[in-house]
């Protein structure tokens, strides 16, 4: 858990796998990794040590990409950056929270049709069991899955609303925020408050979040690192 006085969302993945997510953790020492077929992220202590790297390295094995989901940490000698994109993360202050009469429940057998929509429109990671992590919405026209928002990351009292999408061909007519909200509203409904992130350079994204009452908390970076090879530095 965050060490007294750390908010849980300035570690958000790790935060949540030492709290509403353990059942998903594989862990190695302090640290912490959502099963692979889940979800990438991984989770880190606030000030790792060369023990936790370690033990990271141990995990995920030499070569891999560790996605570390907006951890503030500086590289040991010996790991390299995978990927580094300027990220923000917002949270729910004053969002309109209403349910989505049009939005069905998605589950097990809707994923087919949840990773093809993903990979169509790119929202960030979705694996084969993320839907387990929490609700997942859709509207579909023609019997087609056409739009989709769901719960990711649940640090404790937070959730994350995730895997935002909408099908090229149904973009424009407010099927997503509708989904936001809807998602909103069930994560207030049992006492949690709503959060997101999204890219920095994804200027669209954050004005329509914060039209429908997100507020920027902090900027983030989406880090990735790679495992040395030759083992930890």
């Amino acid at each position: 858990m965050p060490p007294l006085g750390l908010h849980p969302l300035d570690n958000p993945a790790y935060a949540a796998l030492n709290g509403p997510h353990a059942r998903f953790a594989e862990r190695r020492g302090r640290v912490a990794r959502y099963q692979l077929d889940v979800s990438p992220w991984i989770g880190l202590p606030d000030v790792p040590e060369a023990d936790d790297w370690a033990d990271l390295a141990a995990l995920a094995g030499p070569g891999v990409e560790v996605p570390l989901a907006g951890a503030r940490v500086v590289l040991p000698e010996g790991w390299e950056v995978a990927f580094d994109i300027d990220g923000v993360q917002m949270v729910d202050e004053g969002v309109a929270a209403a349910p989505e009469p049009e939005a069905v429940r998605l589950g097990a057998d809707d994923v087919p049709e949840m990773l093809d929509l993903v990979r169509r429109t790119r929202p960030g990671p979705f694996l084969p069991r993320t839907v387990e992590l929490g609700t997942y919405l859709g509207i579909r026209c023609g019997g087609a899955l056409v739009a989709m928002a769901g719960e990711r990351l649940r640090p404790p009292g937070w959730t994350e609303i995730s895997a935002v999408c909408t099908d090229p061909g149904f973009r424009g007519e407010g099927l997503a925020s509708r989904l936001v909200l809807a998602v909103a509203d069930g994560i207030r409904g049992r006492g949690e408050t709503p959060f997101l992130h999204t890219s920095a350079r994804n200027t669209d994204a954050i004005r329509l979040y914060e039209s429908l009452g997100f507020r920027l908390r902090r900027r983030v970076r989406f880090l990735a690192a790679r495992v040395p090879v030759g083992g930890a530095g």
